[in-house]
């Protein structure tokens, strides 16, 4: 299984979008400071995610919500 995820980060409140198959250990990763984008940012916290089957559909879906970064809404 892939995932896309949302992490905003609790010290800016900037969000960072991306995709992993182990969603688990990727927010471990960021928190972790392992990740150069959000290693100044953290803690990151996950506020949303969608799972896929495939890679191809969770970086489609990806390029998707960062091409409307600003105007996605996050569902409840």
């Amino acid at each position: 299984m892939y995932f896309v995820y949302i992490l905003q980060s609790e010290k800016d409140k900037k969000r960072y979008i991306g995709f992993t198959e182990n969603l688990d250990s990727r927010l471990i990763e960021h928190n972790s400071g392992l990740v150069k984008s959000t290693r100044n940012r953290k803690p990151m916290k996950l506020i949303y995610f969608e799972e896929f089957k495939n890679k191809v559909d969770a970086v489609k879906r990806e390029k998707e919500i960062k091409a409307k970064k600003g105007k996605f809404i996050i569902p409840h």
